[in-house]
């Protein structure tokens, strides 16, 4: 199993170009299955995650080839008849996300049977809103030994949909299901993070008609077929936000490239109240951080435009060396400060009640061995490396891969000293 090593102290000089964001590329991928046409994704991240969805919808008869080409990394799907319409367990427990080709698959064939996801490592996070939404728009749906079988024979009819808290997935669930539907289909109390945005405006451009995204209220006016398109993914604001946040721990002066600075506003607000210099550009945000302690920074995670929740653990790492005690509440997953253990081998002084995170900033941190639990906690923890004393070695980083392209290659390129270490060589243990 590969882990990275960092060793910490060096500051990060020159430019990161941002890929594209993981969270829309799974879900157009997904929408590719709703047009019998090619679907040609531009600014395409190579990740575990698209390569594990790519082989999820290969089953259903999608043919996909990569390559790069003028616009960067490309991806064209392309599924003339869906072949088959079973999502099986092996694969759809290894990504959550992958649960999102039910409503395409329903909506294109009017039958499908899919895997629940199974249990995840930051929280419960059911998929009942996703069932439900599914049914208001006349599907029916039974449960089987942990499958979902949803038929729909007449097709999916459009409907008033509600949805009692925010929920990106069912958001982008019901989204995709409703652009088949017949009649009109109103969605309140919707997600509006942009990677929604992004995918409802690639649906239009495939000839849907969806308006509101981005919005507590979209509308979606059913259309009886989609076409093919051409379609650049959204840069990766989260993406953004932890290399932000890693010039912002190394000290420097970084400047990110193909960004959208009001996609992360919420992160430079917050990076400037702890002490850095943020400049912005059209499509770049330049980070610098001179010497001196950094002020400490209270925060709250919140769905979007606020503090992203997939950023939370990358600036508790930053807040370790604050000169002060910051408060981090967490309100979005439960059981996401599993990183604040691994933190504490680096010499963090966290305690956590509850949903609510107290950070006590230290004067600096040591390398140690440390064991990453999630994607996000991955990034912390290299995060933390970078400023350690010594070498910090990353555990378990086939959760970095499911997110971040090339991350150990973009930090070296502005002077950090970090490596992946192949191999299935044991973990030693610290004396």
């Amino acid at each position: 199993m590969d882990r990275i090593a960092i060793e910490g102290g060096n500051p990060l000089f020159g430019d990161i170009p941002v890929s594209g964001a993981k969270n829309s590329a799974i879900k157009l991928m997904a929408a590719s299955l709703l047009t019998s046409e090619p679907v040609r994704l531009t600014n395409m991240p190579r990740l575990a995650d698209t390569r594990l969805l790519g082989r999820l919808l290969q089953r259903f008869g999608c043919g996909i080839s990569e390559s790069d080409g003028a616009q960067g990394q490309q991806t064209i799907l392309h599924t003339p008849e869906i072949t088959s319409a079973f999502a099986p367990y092996d694969l759809v427990r290894q990504m959550r996300a992958s649960f999102n080709v039910l409503g395409p698959l329903l909506a294109r064939t009017g039958h499908a049977k899919v895997s629940l996801p199974g249990g995840c490592t930051i929280g419960a996070r059911p998929v009942d809103l996703h069932l439900k939404a599914l049914e208001a728009l006349g599907a029916h749906i039974d449960m089987h030994e942990g499958y979902v079988f949803a038929q729909a024979p007449r097709g999916l009819k459009g409907a008033e949909i509600t949805f009692p808290f925010v929920s990106v997935g069912a958001t982008e669930h019901a989204l995709m299901a409703a652009v088949l539907a017949r009649g009109t289909t109103v969605m309140h109390n919707s997600a509006c993070e942009p990677e929604i945005v992004d995918l409802a405006e690639c649906l239009n451009a495939m000839g849907a008609r969806v308006s509101g995204a981005g919005t507590k209220t979209i509308v979606v006016e059913g259309v009886t077929s989609l076409r093919g398109t051409d379609w650049a993914v959204v840069c990766d604001r989260i993406e953004a936000g932890t290399y932000a946040v890693a010039a912002a721990m190394a000290g420097g002066e970084v400047r990110l490239t193909k960004v959208r600075p009001e996609l992360i506003a919420a992160l430079l607000d917050k990076l400037a109240e702890a002490g850095c210099e943020i400049t912005h550009g059209e499509n770049t945000v330049t980070i610098r951080r001179g010497e001196g302690r950094l002020r400490p920074v209270d925060l709250t995670t919140d769905v979007y435009p606020g503090f992203a929740t997939d950023l939370q653990a990358q600036f508790m790492a930053l807040m370790t060396l604050a000169d002060g005690e910051s408060v981090i509440r967490e309100t979005i997953f439960e059981n996401r400060f599993m990183h604040v253990p691994e933190l504490g081998r680096l010499g963090a002084d966290i305690s956590v009640s509850g949903g609510e995170a107290r950070v006590r900033g230290v004067e600096r941190l040591r390398g140690a061995q440390v064991m990453a639990t999630d994607l996000r906690a991955s990034a912390c923890l290299v995060i933390g490396g970078l400023a350690a004393e010594g070498e910090t070695i990353v555990n378990r980083v086939y959760h970095l891969d499911r997110g971040f392209e090339n991350l150990e290659g973009k930090l070296s390129a502005c002077g950090a000293n970090v490596r992946r270490l192949k191999g299935d060589a044991p973990v030693e243990e610290e004396e």
